[in-house]
């Protein structure tokens, strides 16, 4: 499906090199979109995505910082509203996880997933949100889990930061209703990528059989959804949490 406004809109996708990022960005450039998105410092890897976002039809922008380095962020968006550029939408999807049973988890891998998933997220959306009140129709996804909402054995860590998203994002949705900005957050399941990829086959069997469509959902299905949710197809729908997950938590 075509969303004819995405066209005229800039959106700004962090974590966007690979798995769900990458497939919301090139679907965002099917879109006709101009894409921002951050790279940590690999040239070559960065150019490689904007190529293949202009290949697909949309404006490719790469801006340099790490998510967590929260004064070259500060910077590098200032240079691109400074040049006079806009932005009418944000997909905060970088994140990390690290499975470990609790017993085992220590205060630095607390600060590592909050620092990372949690707190760049809402530094980022904070500063940015002085921006997209002035802006036509802005949307804000954060992407959390379904983990987020139904735990998970050795994902304590992982769990509390993707279900802090989903408090910040209804506070968020009602903070900003009034000028307009929308907030919602997408919880995939289990999703084909790089990571799980790497799974058994046995293991991947099991996690399948767990869930009702029988399959692990694809990194463009969550795509379609962002797409949707940054659309003006959705503007009646803020502050909403969608899982995306096959039917594994009804």
């Amino acid at each position: 499906m075509m969303f004819n406004d995405l066209s005229q809109k800039s959106i700004l996708v962090t974590g966007a090199s690979r798995g769900i990022g990458r497939a919301i960005a090139l679907t965002l450039a099917a879109q006709k979109a101009h894409v921002v998105f951050n790279y940590r410092g690999d040239e070559a890897q960065a150019k490689e995505l904007a190529g293949a976002i202009e290949a697909a039809g949309g404006k490719a922008t790469a801006l340099k910082f790490d998510m967590t380095d929260f004064e070259a962020m500060k910077t590098a968006l200032d240079g691109y509203y400074a040049a006079g550029h806009t932005l009418q939408g944000l997909v905060n999807n970088a994140g990390k996880s690290k499975d470990q049973l609790v017993l085992r988890v220590k205060p630095e891998d607390i600060d590592d997933l909050m620092n990372v998933n949690l707190k760049a997220t809402m530094v980022l959306t904070n500063y940015l949100a002085k921006h997209l009140m002035k802006a036509q129709g802005a949307s804000i996804v954060n992407m959390s889990s379904i983990v987020g909402l139904m735990g998970n054995t050795a994902q304590t860590v992982y769990a509390a930061t993707k279900a802090g998203l989903i408090g910040y994002t209804k506070s968020m949705a009602k903070e900003l209703s009034s000028r307009q900005v929308r907030c919602n957050a997408v919880c995939p399941g289990f999703i084909a990528t790089d990571m799980t990829a790497a799974l058994p086959d046995k293991a991947k069997e099991e996690y399948a059989k767990s869930i009702p469509l029988g399959r692990m959902g694809e990194a463009q299905d969550i795509a379609n959804l962002v797409c949707f949710l940054l659309s003006d197809a959705s503007g009646y729908i803020t502050g909403e949490v969608i899982k995306i997950d096959g039917g594994l938590y009804i």
